[in-house]
Order: structure tokens, then sequence, then C-alpha cells
């Protein structure tokens, strides 16, 4: 999976249900994902969007080159951005200070600071990351000829048993293929996890950030394991 920016609770399900994870960070960067910002509620209405800002690039420039604009002051705008969660979240304080030592993160690499976010984030919901980059593994990989070929041939090259994916992006699989190579293609969904906002909005899919203001990290786990059993 491409690393993106303190993703929504559905990205740590896939990683809570994977063995090994693998950070896809050699393909084209592409503008308004998920790479460089997400979405937490707003202080009236809504949601609005965190945003770490990024360097000018090449417009073909890979995830793995893509460098932080720290000149900018992203770090206190976006804590200054949370800090309406103080009136109503009961986790306030403690997602803050998971998300400062998120943020503690002083290199350049945008993907290596949502690499470094996602291990900080599973140690604290109690999930395992075992992670590698593929820009430094080095593999042997056959060409690629179409998106849903980079999944087959690196399962392939790792000796993989099961390959996992978000149900967006399953029509990019031909499943025929998997089979052939003796790899399981599993398409894991997750139901939204429903909880209280007290007087704020509920709104789905957010960043996991808002899911940590409202929801302890054992009951989360809880609920990611259980899903894994379905």
């Amino acid at each position: 999976m491409q690393p993106y920016f303190f993703p929504y609770l559905g990205y740590f399900s896939l990683i809570n249900y994977s063995d090994r994870w693998i950070v896809f960070d050699t393909v084209q960067y592409i503008r308004h994902g998920w790479i460089n910002r997400n979405r937490v509620l707003h202080p009236t209405k809504g949601w609005q969007y965190i945003v770490v800002p990024i360097k000018g690039h090449h417009r073909d420039a890979e995830i793995k080159d893509i460098e932080i604009a720290n000149e900018q002051e992203w770090k206190r705008r976006i804590i200054g951005q949370l800090r309406h969660y103080r009136k109503q979240a009961p986790y306030f304080h403690e997602t803050m200070t998971l998300v400062e030592d998120c943020l503690q993160y002083e290199g350049n690499s945008i993907s290596r600071l949502n690499v470094f976010i996602l291990d900080k984030v599973c140690e604290y919901l109690g999930i395992p990351f075992d992670y590698a980059i593929l820009s430094e593994m080095n593999l042997e990989l056959p060409p690629i000829l179409k998106p849903g070929d980079w999944a087959l041939r690196i399962s392939e090259a790792l000796g993989a048993d099961e390959y996992v994916n978000p149900p967006g992006g399953v029509e990019l699989f031909d499943k025929r293929r998997f089979d052939k190579s003796n790899i399981t293609l599993t398409i894991l969904g997750l139901p939204a996890i429903e909880y209280t906002c007290k007087r704020c909005d509920y709104i789905i899919n957010l960043s996991v950030i808002d899911v940590l203001m409202w929801v302890k990290p054992e009951i989360i786990k809880s609920y990611l394991d259980e899903r894994n059993t379905e």
C-alpha cells in the first residue's frame, strides 16, 4: 500500500490482518490524494483537511522523492486544528500526545514521515507492524504491464501465499492470475466503526486521529481483531 498520512481505520485493519507490510513508494505521486493530507472534524460543522505542505516536484515524481516543505509551520498548524476536540473528546490528551510524538519526525521525506506515523500509531494500538520499503528492497521483478501486476509480482517475489487489498481498486486484480501463482487474493472490507461524538458530527472514515479521540485503543484493537475472524 502507498504510505498515507494518518490514514483512516480501514488502513490499520489491513496492517492488523497482514504478516508483512510493503510500503509502496515507487509509483507516481498523485496530487489531492492521501499522501500528504487527511480529514478530521471541523470545529463548527463537517470536516477539514490537515495537510503537510510539499515542495515543488516534477509531475512524474515518485512518492519516495516527494519532499516536505519544512520551512512552513505545518506541524503547529495541525496541532492547532485539533485543539477543538478538547471540549468534547474523552481521549483528547492521550491522542494529542500521540500526534505530537508522530510529528517529531525531522526529515524531509513525506514517505518516511508517513511510515514513522504508521509505526507509532500501530504501537499505540498494539498492532504488529512488520514493514519493508519497496524502493529499498532491490527485488527482481518481471515487467509490470498494468497496475494490478505490482501486487502479484511483489507477492511472488516474497513467496507470499496470500495478498490482501481493501475493496477500493479491486477491479485492478485478476483472481485467476493469483490462483495460477498459488496466491490467495483477499479483499478485506471493514464496516465503519461507530462511536458517539457528543455534540459533534459523526462522519465516516475520517483520519484515525478522529477515532482515537473518541474510542479507547483497546476497544479499537478488539474491533479490528473481530473483523479478522468474520
